[in-house]
């Protein structure tokens, strides 16, 4: 078995793998990245990106529903799958060859295979061992586990976005990100979706009333949201699946031909044998600092999903990122402020959170104005005939900072934006009603918004 020494050893290639090895490597350190999956994590290949690339359809389906209800299109239109997926791997084919490239490129040495740790610095992958002097978990999420009978029939996020034909009927077991996006794009390109969340609530890092309206807002699609239900079993019928659900109306089966795993997901840290190297860790999360460093290994950092922070977002893991290089090369001892980061949920309209729900603000005992209101006759939703348009912002009182704000309608995902900007720049509600917008832009009534 070969072996090779490096300062730095990487595990994963998306976001957060990217940032740790380029500039490391920029700082002259020798630095090897590995991954058991085509090169480019996650956000490029598996999620964020490829998932909006089928967005893109369904948003001029969405627009020509919306505008055919009141006449002023028509004619019929529908989406072709297969085409659509030719689309979305003209991006995601590409990432792979074009991350090894710069690899090459810059001297970082890339390793395809499973990593796992055979010492406290050593890793081995297939029949090489690495020795590591400092070495970064950056290596993404993997769905939950699911105590459900049946539960090998599931088929994960990866599979639905890589599917070459829509299957005419999906169910989907989580009402999270997943679950709600995917519904959305499977609805509009001709499927019978169901969801099935176990909690009464389903989204629940977002604002509860808001979430209200996107559920009406999906059932109005066709979609059957089944609140409340935990699904028991999955069993084979045929060329399909009848899925055995129990809620507060009792038992509930649907019969479907492709069931998702929509559920959570966790740090994918198992197959890497923490223990090992001395690596601590706790029910399925690693054990850090708050400058993202093994509190049991000094040479052991994380980053994005692997860290297991507050949000499992492309943007923080970044963020994340370029903390742990600070603290590699300078050893400055850098944390990260989650203050102001926007999250979004890409359903049709878009449903959006900055900063706290009004539950945690009181939570924690702050004095806040509040506004809240559901405007569908304001411009930017009669412009587009959009029928779902509300939001709901917290200023606190006396310092007049934006402690929170929640959108759904059209162009949330870009205004909120500029609540997070606001909240990480310092500015409170009163610089924003200084400022002037273009009008008409969704942009313009953020003033309208503010208590």
């Amino acid at each position: 078995m070969s072996q090779q020494s490096y300062d730095l050893v990487v595990i994963g290639s998306g976001t957060a793998a990217n940032v740790i090895a380029f500039n490391c490597r920029k700082a002259g350190w020798s630095v090897a990245i590995i991954d058991h999956r085509p090169f480019g994590g996650t956000c490029a290949l598996r999620g964020c990106d490829p998932k909006k690339m089928l967005i893109a359809a369904t948003e001029v389906i969405d627009g020509f529903t919306r505008m055919g209800a009141i006449g002023t299109v028509q004619g019929e239109l529908h989406i072709d799958w297969a085409a659509l997926q030719r689309h979305k791997r003209s991006f995601t084919d590409p990432v792979p060859g074009h991350r090894e490239q710069a690899y090459a490129k810059q001297g970082i040495d890339a390793y395809h295979g499973r990593a796992r740790f055979s010492g406290r610095n050593t890793i081995t992958v297939g029949d090489r061992t690495l020795h590591a002097k400092h070495i970064a978990i950056a290596a993404g999420a993997e769905p939950v586990w699911l105590p459900i009978e049946g539960a090998e029939h599931l088929v994960l996020s990866d599979d639905f976005l890589n599917l070459e034909s829509l299957p005419r009927r999906i169910v989907l077991v989580g009402g999270g990100y997943i679950g709600f996006e995917f519904a959305h794009i499977a609805a509009r390109a001709g499927a019978e979706v169901s969801i099935f969340n176990r909690g009464a609530q389903p989204l629940a890092g977002f604002d509860p009333d808001l979430v209200g309206l996107l559920v009406e807002r999906t059932r109005a699609l066709g979609v059957a949201v089944h609140l409340g239900y935990e699904v028991k079993a999955l069993c084979k019928r045929g060329d399909g699946f009848e899925v055995e659900a129990q809620g507060p109306d009792g038992r509930l089966v649907v019969d479907a031909d492709m069931v998702i795993h929509s559920g959570g997901r966790a740090p994918a840290l198992e197959a890497l044998d923490l223990d090992a190297a001395g690596i601590a860790h706790d029910h399925g999360r690693l054990t850090l600092d708050k400058t993202f460093r093994s509190t049991s290994h000094p040479a052991v950092y994380a980053a994005g999903d692997a860290s297991g922070g507050p949000l499992p977002l492309t943007p923080v893991a970044a963020l994340e990122a370029h903390a742990v290089v600070d603290n590699l090369l300078h050893d400055k001892h850098v944390t990260v402020d989650y203050t102001g980061i926007p999250s979004a949920v890409f359903t049709l309209p878009v449903l959006a959170r900055v900063g706290l729900l009004e539950a945690e603000a009181r939570a924690q005992g702050l004095r806040f104005k509040l506004s809240h209101a559901n405007v569908p006759g304001w411009f930017t939703a009669r412009r587009v005939n959009e029928s779902c348009y509300g939001y709901k912002v917290l200023v606190e009182e006396g310092s007049d900072r934006i402690l929170g704000a929640h959108l759904i309608g059209p162009e949330a995902a870009e205004v909120i934006n500029l609540f997070g900007f606001a909240m990480r720049s310092g500015l409170g509600a009163a610089a924003i009603r200084r400022a002037t917008f273009a009008y008409p832009t969704a942009a313009s009534d953020i003033e309208s918004m503010l208590p």
